[in-house]
């Protein structure tokens, strides 16, 4: 802190909503600002034993005192907007900045239709392509264009930016994975629209690298992605399950393909993004004796062990350790060396 960019390492699906939320509590920051592609990537936050899946709203929703903002290079669905501002009750701290590109039915129909992005890709079906498609052409509508989202319209990066300049608390939320960048993925066309990765999260929101702080890179214990591309030692799905790692995705509900933890792709995403710290997220599911634990010294050896070495091959210190659902479920190693 004060600024602190938090990205996924593998292909989404690291468990970002839960390391956000918590992190937005145990700092107590003062604004919460999402960056990424749009509603196609889904963060899920277990919260006082309600779950929350979020698609525009950041995670730090948690933390009732946290501004929240929406930074100018994401795409806004407004009927996905308004459901969050209900189910969040966060009507008075959530703002978007004018220059938001806006998702219409349209889009979402172009989506669900093109034989390549759905066939072949094997897309969300949101609509963020066929929207940012229009926004590079210079057609799409933006957020000052739509009446009923003036009330929440602010200059994101000018708040951002003063915040920062002032030393408050900053928390800056990515979506989706490293390994879904356009241009930084090794199996497109298996992608998303645009670039995932810690810088692009920076100019998502408008703020310039050399006002970021610390850069969290998040991995889960293994490896799982969503539709179509490779993946490299993929479990069969009856492997998954009886490893406990059979998912179904936030935003699609498809079941996510799974595989071990890959720690060369984890080496390229710590370069890629800069990483200063990582956070290894259900820590339980390898390793179920370590579910709830919220101090180093209630984790089994073999789970330690894990986290030593990814720190020895990664050449970066974990400080936060994800062991359950609930937000506070999370061995903070910030604390542990204190």
């Amino acid at each position: 802190m004060p600024a602190t960019v938090v990205v996924g390492g593998f292909y989404g699906d690291e468990g970002k909503g839960k390391i956000l939320s918590y992190l937005s509590l145990a700092d107590d920051v003062d604004i919460g600002v999402r960056g990424g592609v749009g509603p196609n990537a889904g963060h899920t936050v277990v919260f006082k034993g309600k779950e929350f899946k979020l698609r525009q709203i950041p995670s730090a929703f948690v933390n009732e005192r946290s501004l929240l903002l929406i930074g100018p290079g994401v795409l806004i669905n407004p009927e996905v907007f308004f459901n969050e501002i209900k189910i969040t009750g966060a009507e008075n701290r959530i703002y978007m900045d004018k220059n938001c590109g806006i998702i219409e039915r349209r889009h979402i129909e172009m989506d669900s239709s093109d034989l390549h992005l759905k066939g072949t890709v094997g897309t969300t079906g949101t609509g963020t392509g066929p929207a940012n498609a229009e926004r590079v052409l210079r057609k799409l509508k933006i957020a000052r264009d739509v009446p009923e989202l003036q009330k929440y319209i602010e200059d994101v990066p000018k708040i951002v930016n003063e915040a920062v300049d002032s030393g408050k608390k900053v928390l800056i939320e990515g979506t989706q994975g490293t390994f879904l960048s356009l241009w930084h993925t090794d199996y497109y066309p298996f992608c998303t629209s645009k670039d995932t990765t810690a810088s692009a999260i920076c100019s998502d929101v408008g703020l310039g690298p050399k006002k970021i702080d610390d850069i969290l890179v998040i991995f889960k214990s293994y490896v799982t992605r969503v539709g179509g591309g490779p993946l490299e030692n993929e479990y069969s799905e009856e492997e998954a399950r009886r490893l406990g790692m059979l998912e179904v995705a936030t935003v699609t509900g498809r079941k996510r393909r799974s595989a071990p933890f890959n720690f060369k792709l984890a080496k390229r995403a710590v370069m890629l993004n800069s990483a200063t710290q990582v956070a290894i997220t259900k820590l339980d599911v390898l390793f179920p004796g370590a579910s709830g634990a919220r101090r180093y010294e209630d984790l089994p050896r073999e789970a330690r062990d894990f986290i030593d070495m990814v720190e020895n091959e990664l050449k970066v210190p974990v400080t936060l350790v994800g062991t359950g659902k609930d937000v506070m479920d999370v061995v903070d190693m910030r604390k542990e060396k204190l």
